[in-house]
Protein backbone atom coordinates (compact mmCIF):
# COMPACT_ATOMS: atom_id res chain seq x y z
CA UNK A 1 0.00 0.00 0.00
CA UNK A 2 2.82 2.34 0.92
CA UNK A 3 4.58 1.51 -2.33
CA UNK A 4 1.43 2.35 -4.32
CA UNK A 5 1.00 5.64 -2.46
CA UNK A 6 4.61 6.56 -3.10
CA UNK A 7 4.14 5.71 -6.76
CA UNK A 8 1.14 8.03 -7.05
CA UNK A 9 2.97 10.74 -5.11
CA UNK A 10 5.90 10.53 -7.50
CA UNK A 11 3.52 10.62 -10.47
CA UNK A 12 1.67 13.61 -9.04
CA UNK A 13 4.92 15.42 -8.31
CA UNK A 14 6.12 14.72 -11.85
CA UNK A 15 2.88 16.12 -13.31
CA UNK A 16 3.16 19.23 -11.13
CA UNK A 17 6.75 19.78 -12.25
CA UNK A 18 5.75 19.25 -15.88
CA UNK A 19 2.92 21.79 -15.56
CA UNK A 20 5.24 24.31 -13.96
CA UNK A 21 7.77 23.84 -16.75
CA UNK A 22 5.09 24.17 -19.44
CA UNK A 23 3.64 27.26 -17.79
CA UNK A 24 7.08 28.83 -17.44
CA UNK A 25 7.84 28.13 -21.08
CA UNK A 26 4.51 29.61 -22.14
CA UNK A 27 5.18 32.73 -20.08
CA UNK A 28 8.60 33.13 -21.66
CA UNK A 29 7.28 32.59 -25.16
CA UNK A 30 4.23 34.89 -24.99
CA UNK A 31 4.80 38.26 -26.54
CA UNK A 32 8.52 38.16 -25.85
CA UNK A 33 9.63 39.95 -29.00
CA UNK A 34 7.95 42.83 -30.80
CA UNK A 35 8.78 45.11 -33.71
CA UNK A 36 7.59 48.71 -33.48
CA UNK A 37 7.20 51.37 -36.15
CA UNK A 38 5.84 54.86 -35.49
CA UNK A 39 5.61 58.27 -37.16
CA UNK A 40 4.77 61.66 -35.72
CA UNK A 41 5.94 65.15 -34.85
CA UNK A 42 8.80 66.66 -32.86
CA UNK A 43 9.95 69.85 -31.17
CA UNK A 44 13.70 70.47 -30.64
CA UNK A 45 14.41 72.52 -27.51
CA UNK A 46 17.66 74.47 -27.09
CA UNK A 47 18.99 76.64 -24.27
CA UNK A 48 18.40 79.89 -26.14
CA UNK A 49 22.00 80.30 -27.33
CA UNK A 50 21.05 80.15 -31.02
CA UNK A 51 20.00 83.78 -31.29
CA UNK A 52 17.92 84.32 -34.40
CA UNK A 53 17.41 80.57 -34.96
CA UNK A 54 14.34 78.74 -33.71
CA UNK A 55 12.22 75.89 -35.00
CA UNK A 56 8.53 75.50 -35.54
CA UNK A 57 6.57 74.23 -32.55
CA UNK A 58 5.62 71.04 -34.42
CA UNK A 59 7.92 69.57 -37.04
CA UNK A 60 7.57 66.67 -39.48
CA UNK A 61 8.56 63.95 -39.66
CA UNK A 62 9.55 61.85 -36.69
CA UNK A 63 10.16 58.20 -37.56
CA UNK A 64 10.89 55.65 -34.82
CA UNK A 65 11.91 52.01 -35.31
CA UNK A 66 12.44 49.61 -32.43
CA UNK A 67 12.67 46.05 -31.20
CA UNK A 68 11.23 45.24 -27.77
CA UNK A 69 11.96 42.11 -25.73
CA UNK A 70 9.95 41.30 -22.58
CA UNK A 71 11.81 39.33 -19.89
CA UNK A 72 8.60 39.02 -17.85
CA UNK A 73 5.00 40.10 -18.59
CA UNK A 74 5.80 43.43 -16.90
CA UNK A 75 9.52 44.08 -17.43
CA UNK A 76 11.47 44.25 -20.65
CA UNK A 77 13.94 46.18 -22.72
CA UNK A 78 14.08 47.71 -26.15
CA UNK A 79 16.54 49.14 -28.63
CA UNK A 80 15.18 51.87 -30.85
CA UNK A 81 16.29 54.37 -33.45
CA UNK A 82 14.60 57.70 -34.09
CA UNK A 83 14.94 60.16 -36.96
CA UNK A 84 13.59 63.70 -36.71
CA UNK A 85 13.54 66.61 -39.17
CA UNK A 86 12.94 70.18 -38.00
CA UNK A 87 12.61 73.46 -39.90
CA UNK A 88 12.94 77.13 -39.09
CA UNK A 89 9.87 79.01 -37.90
CA UNK A 90 8.56 82.24 -39.41
CA UNK A 91 10.83 85.10 -38.34
CA UNK A 92 13.83 82.83 -37.79
CA UNK A 93 16.95 82.58 -39.88
CA UNK A 94 16.28 79.85 -42.42
CA UNK A 95 17.61 76.38 -41.62
CA UNK A 96 16.78 72.67 -41.51
CA UNK A 97 17.95 70.19 -38.90
CA UNK A 98 18.34 66.42 -38.85
CA UNK A 99 18.25 64.93 -35.35
CA UNK A 100 18.81 61.18 -34.97
CA UNK A 101 19.09 59.11 -31.81
CA UNK A 102 19.79 55.55 -30.72
CA UNK A 103 18.58 54.43 -27.28
CA UNK A 104 18.69 51.29 -25.13
CA UNK A 105 15.73 51.40 -22.76
CA UNK A 106 14.00 49.58 -19.94
CA UNK A 107 10.27 48.97 -20.50
CA UNK A 108 7.69 48.51 -17.73
CA UNK A 109 4.06 47.54 -18.30
CA UNK A 110 1.71 49.23 -15.80
CA UNK A 111 -1.42 47.45 -17.03
CA UNK A 112 -1.76 45.24 -13.95
CA UNK A 113 -1.24 48.21 -11.62
CA UNK A 114 -4.01 50.25 -13.25
CA UNK A 115 -7.00 48.02 -12.66
CA UNK A 116 -9.65 49.96 -14.58
CA UNK A 117 -8.10 49.47 -18.04
CA UNK A 118 -9.89 47.10 -20.45
CA UNK A 119 -7.99 44.01 -21.57
CA UNK A 120 -7.42 45.51 -25.00
CA UNK A 121 -5.46 48.46 -23.57
CA UNK A 122 -2.11 48.73 -21.82
CA UNK A 123 0.22 51.48 -20.62
CA UNK A 124 4.00 51.13 -20.78
CA UNK A 125 6.75 53.43 -19.52
CA UNK A 126 10.20 53.38 -21.11
CA UNK A 127 13.48 55.06 -20.19
CA UNK A 128 17.16 54.70 -20.93
CA UNK A 129 20.41 56.23 -22.16
CA UNK A 130 21.41 56.82 -25.74
CA UNK A 131 23.32 58.85 -28.30
CA UNK A 132 22.04 61.84 -30.26
CA UNK A 133 23.39 62.88 -33.65
CA UNK A 134 22.52 66.32 -35.03
CA UNK A 135 23.35 67.87 -38.37
CA UNK A 136 22.05 71.12 -39.88
CA UNK A 137 21.48 71.06 -43.64
CA UNK A 138 22.74 73.56 -46.17
CA UNK A 139 25.58 75.97 -45.40
CA UNK A 140 25.93 74.85 -41.77
CA UNK A 141 26.15 71.11 -42.50
CA UNK A 142 29.58 70.78 -40.85
CA UNK A 143 28.23 71.95 -37.47
CA UNK A 144 27.59 68.43 -36.24
CA UNK A 145 27.13 67.13 -32.72
CA UNK A 146 27.25 63.67 -31.20
CA UNK A 147 26.27 63.58 -27.53
CA UNK A 148 24.70 61.53 -24.77
CA UNK A 149 20.99 61.70 -24.02
CA UNK A 150 18.58 60.28 -21.48
CA UNK A 151 15.14 59.41 -22.81
CA UNK A 152 11.90 58.90 -20.90
CA UNK A 153 8.48 58.25 -22.39
CA UNK A 154 5.10 56.61 -22.08
CA UNK A 155 3.12 54.47 -24.54
CA UNK A 156 -0.59 53.65 -24.67
CA UNK A 157 -1.38 50.47 -26.63
CA UNK A 158 -4.66 49.25 -28.06
CA UNK A 159 -4.79 45.61 -29.14
CA UNK A 160 -6.33 44.96 -32.56
CA UNK A 161 -5.50 41.26 -32.62
CA UNK A 162 -3.31 38.74 -30.83
CA UNK A 163 -0.31 39.86 -32.87
CA UNK A 164 -1.02 43.49 -33.76
CA UNK A 165 -1.61 46.62 -31.72
CA UNK A 166 -1.59 50.34 -32.38
CA UNK A 167 0.00 52.73 -29.92
CA UNK A 168 0.71 56.35 -29.13
CA UNK A 169 4.08 57.34 -27.70
CA UNK A 170 5.23 60.61 -26.12
CA UNK A 171 8.92 60.97 -25.24
CA UNK A 172 11.47 63.47 -24.01
CA UNK A 173 15.18 63.14 -24.83
CA UNK A 174 17.32 65.15 -22.41
CA UNK A 175 20.66 66.38 -23.74
CA UNK A 176 23.93 65.76 -21.91
CA UNK A 177 26.15 67.39 -24.51
CA UNK A 178 28.30 69.64 -22.34
CA UNK A 179 29.79 72.82 -23.74
CA UNK A 180 28.97 74.22 -27.17
CA UNK A 181 31.50 73.60 -29.94
CA UNK A 182 30.21 76.31 -32.25
CA UNK A 183 29.61 80.04 -32.00
CA UNK A 184 26.37 81.03 -33.72
CA UNK A 185 27.70 84.44 -34.73
CA UNK A 186 30.76 82.91 -36.39
CA UNK A 187 29.88 79.35 -37.38
CA UNK A 188 26.14 79.62 -38.01
CA UNK A 189 23.43 77.28 -36.75
CA UNK A 190 24.03 74.15 -34.70
CA UNK A 191 21.96 72.15 -32.23
CA UNK A 192 22.85 70.14 -29.14
CA UNK A 193 19.66 70.46 -27.11
CA UNK A 194 16.68 68.40 -25.98
CA UNK A 195 13.90 66.89 -28.07
CA UNK A 196 10.22 66.21 -27.44
CA UNK A 197 8.30 63.91 -29.78
CA UNK A 198 4.86 62.40 -30.17
CA UNK A 199 4.12 59.46 -32.47
CA UNK A 200 1.45 56.98 -33.50
CA UNK A 201 2.48 53.54 -34.66
CA UNK A 202 2.04 49.79 -34.85
CA UNK A 203 3.52 47.05 -32.68
CA UNK A 204 3.81 43.56 -34.17
CA UNK A 205 4.52 40.41 -32.15
CA UNK A 206 7.35 38.34 -33.61
CA UNK A 207 6.88 35.50 -31.10
CA UNK A 208 3.99 33.86 -29.25
CA UNK A 209 1.29 36.38 -28.47
CA UNK A 210 -1.03 35.19 -25.72
CA UNK A 211 -0.62 38.39 -23.71
CA UNK A 212 0.01 40.90 -26.52
CA UNK A 213 -0.25 44.62 -25.82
Amino acid sequence: MTSINNKYKRLLLSLICLNIMCFSFAQRDTDRLRFQFAIGVNNPIDAGENDGYYTKTLNLPTVNLGVQYMFTPQLGGKLDFGFNRAKSADGSEEFKLNYSRLNAQIVYDFSNVIGFLPESMSILAHAGPGLSFTKPLGNDSENKYTYLNGLIGIEIHYKLSRKLSIFGDVGYAKSFSGKNKYDTAIDGYSFNGDLVYGTIGISVALSGCRYCN
